[in-house]
This record gives structure tokens, sequence and C-alpha cells, in this order.
């Protein structure tokens, strides 16, 4: 489980950009999967071999100043109870205004590690400058300039050092699946039906739901520990952004589960915020099962469920080997279906495949199609296995791994799933000097 630090500050202090260096420094290595730069809130990043997950709360906000600013104070607020350290950072070009302060007010109050980070000092004279920000009451501040990566090395020193180590839970092994989706699109209903009592008060409010919940669920021969999502909190009066707090607190469910039940409202589809919690889900490398929920009040004729289903695929290419089932919480109607395939789903991400049965279903076919020749080289594939990590990474070892492109990859790809079925779990395939 890794530590979530959250980055948090008034706009323009530069954040996004301190945010970019820091995942890019490991997603350019581990993420070269197509589709993942859809979503630029959230990241893995890690430091002297402490991975963590860094959260931007900048870019999230719209609307007028004094809406701004309430704007900020939830942002913060959020990033206050659901990370682990927090960063706080501000600009030595304008100094401290009245929106820091504010900012500051709250961060004083709390007990968790709080780096005051002063952005843009590229040279002594800024340096200088930045000794006002001693007035926030935070004490020892870091000075960096986020656009070239200058003092970063030792905030990020001193930040792997505060976070919490966190223990490895060691609990009984019962697949843990997460009830993922944006607020208000049927999640705890879907728990209710499926617990067969209301243990969640269900409103038509969005984010009724406060905490995310675990509860351990054995029927119909099925034992699995299930974790809602928690829901939104919603101030009334301010027009807000919901995605940031939906993001927020999906990566934490996320980073816990095996498995994602992504549960979408049929009526308002397949949206942006379904689709960044899906590739949250797709890049912690989780099982995933799209949930259309609400189907009994969808108007449809004998051809709904082929062009719903089509269009989603459309926007989860090139990973569209996920099961989509269409469910309503409300009449029960085929959510027992959407357990027995969470199951398959979990059953196939921990799915081991012997190298020798490996090497002999997909070397004919790599024979038959190989790479394509790259500046007159030919590539070889020789030898196939699976690497031994929880979820399905393979690899294949060649004479020139670098000249081997993504939709090669692709193809390898689809041919491990037709071959060995791992229907809704993201696979990994890398090329490996033999």
């Amino acid at each position: 489980m890794s530590n979530i630090v959250a980055i948090v500050g008034r706009p323009n202090v530069g954040k996004s950009t301190f945010f970019n260096r820091l995942i890019q420094r490991r997603e350019a290595i581990v993420d070269s999967v197509s589709g993942v730069t859809r979503d630029r809130h959230y990241g893995k990043s890690d430091w002297n071999g402490r991975e963590f997950s860094l959260i931007d709360t900048g870019g999230y906000v719209v609307g007028s100043d004094d809406i701004f600013e309430a704007e900020i104070d939830k942002q913060v607020e959020l990033a206050i109870d659901e990370a682990d350290a927090i960063i706080f950072m501000v600009d030595v070009e304008t100094g401290v205004t009245g929106m820091d302060e504010d900012v500051a007010n709250l961060l004083r109050k709390v007990n968790k590690p709080v780096f005051l980070v002063v952005n843009k000092v590229d040279n002594g004279k800024r340096a200088e400058d930045a000794v006002e920000f001693y007035a926030l009451g935070l004490g020892e501040y870091y000075t960096i300039a986020s656009i070239n990566g200058s003092g970063t090395g030792e905030l990020l020193d001193a930040l792997v050092e505060a976070l919490p180590e966190k223990e490895e839970v060691i609990e009984e092994e019962l697949p843990r699946f997460a009830v993922v989706g944006r607020p208000n699109a049927g999640k705890s209903s879907f728990i209710n039906a499926l617990i067969g009592e209301d243990r969640y008060i269900v409103t038509d409010i969005a984010g009724t739901t406060r905490d995310a919940i675990d509860t351990k669920y054995n029927r119909f021969g099925f034992e699995f520990n299930l974790v809602d999502t928690a829901g939104i909190r919603r101030k009334s009066k301010v027009k807000e952004d919901l995605e940031f707090y939906s993001v927020m607190r999906s990566v934490r469910a996320i980073e816990h589960a095996d498995v994602c039940l992504l549960v979408l409202d049929a009526n308002r589809g397949f949206d942006g915020q379904v689709q960044n919690i899906f590739w949250l889900a797709e890049r912690n490398r989780k099982g995933i099962v799209i949930l259309v929920n609400k189907w009994d009040l969808v108007e449809k004729d004998h051809k709904s469920v082929k062009e719903y289903e089509k269009a989603i695929r459309k926007q989860i290419e090139p990973f569209t080997d996920v099961p989509i089932i269409f469910i309503s919480a409300l009449t029960k109607q085929r959510i027992y279906k959407a357990i027995e395939t969470a199951v398959e789903v979990y059953k196939n991400r921990s799915k081991r495949i012997k190298t020798s049965e490996l090497n002999e279903v997909l070397l004919p076919i790599i024979e038959h199609y190989p790479p394509p020749a790259y500046k007159g080289k030919f590539v070889k594939i020789k030898y196939i296995m699976q690497l031994p990590t929880p979820q399905p990474q393979f690899a294949f070892f060649c004479n020139l791994p670098q000249y081997i492109k993504d939709p090669y990859k692709r193809f390898l790809e689809n041919k491990l799933r037709d071959n060995f079925g791992f229907t809704g779990v993201p696979i990994s395939v890398y090329m490996r000097k033999k």
C-alpha cells in the first residue's frame, strides 16, 4: 500500500509543473501504456525506493473568486483527511498572499507532516526573498524551482523520511472488490441489493456515503470483502466540480482492491469522470468489471445493449477485453451475475501459466506473424515467461527488444488473451534482451 501525498496551494504557484516533474520520472518508465496520460491529477512516484501516490489538487477549480476560495478550502480539507503528507506550495514572486494565509491556518492544526515549499526560487536574490514565508507559522521551508527541478532532491529526501511506514496488513486472503463510480450512480444501492439489508443510507443526494466501508460478504458460495468507495461531502450553495473528490476517494479504494466494480448510471453514460476512474483502475493494474446500473429505467429495443456496449468499448480502447453487465440495483436484475463475473476476473488476475505452455502456444503464432523488421534487422522472439507478480506480466526475450513497437506488443497481448483468457485484467508485456 503506498502512501498518499497531496499538493495544495492557490492557483498558478506551479503545482502542476512540480507534479508532472515527479510523476514523469517514473511514469515514463513504468507506464508505457497507451492512454495513460488521460488524467493528470493523480500519479505514482518514487524516491529512494519509497513509492507514493501523488495527488495534485490544482486544476479542478472553476468559478468566481469567492467560489475559488471556498473550493481551495475544501480541497485542502479533503487533502488533510485523505493524505499521509501534504506539500503546501507558495510562489516567491508574489510573496505571501491572503489565500496563502488561509491555507496555512488550516494546515497549522494538522497532525500530519506538512512541507512548506517556496517555488520559482532560481537565484540567490529570490532565496533571500523566501524568508518572508516564515510569517506563515509553518516553520522551516524548502526552496525549489519546479521548472528545472533544483531543490526537489532535498525536499523529497525529507518527504519520504516523514512518510509513515505502511505495515503490510496480513489478513486472510479474501479477494477485495471495490465498488467505485461517480456519485449517485447507485453504488450503495448495489451493495444493499447484494447484502440484502439497508446498511447504507441511500438518498438522491450525491455523496451520502461518507467513508470507505468494508463489508465481508458470504453468499451463493462466494466469500470476499466489499469496499464501498466513500461518496462526496457536499457543501450546499457551492457549485463544485465533483471530479476531484471522486478521484481522490476512489484512489484509496482502488489501491486497496483486487477487482474494481465500476458502477455507472445508464442515463448518464460513460462520461469523463467515469473514464477517469476506469483509467485509474487500469493504471493500477486492477481487475475491472463495468456495471451499467439503472438499466430498468432506460427505454430500449433489441439493439440497445449491443449499441451501448459498443459505445463503451470504443471509449476504453485499447483495453477492450472488459466485461460489461447491465444491472438494476433496484430490481436486483443481474446483480448475482455481476459478482460471479467479479470472481472470474479475480481468478484471471491471479492466473499463472506454465512457461512450457506459453512457449508451445505462442511461439508458432509469433513465427507465423513475426515482428516487422526494423532498419533491415529482423527481430526474433526466442522465449516467453510469466513474471512472478501479483498481476499478469509477461516477458518476451528477443535479440532486439528496442525495435518492437506498441502495435506489435498489443498484438502479443491480444494473443495472450485469446489463448489464455485474461478478461477484465490489464496485462503488461515487456521485451527483454535474451
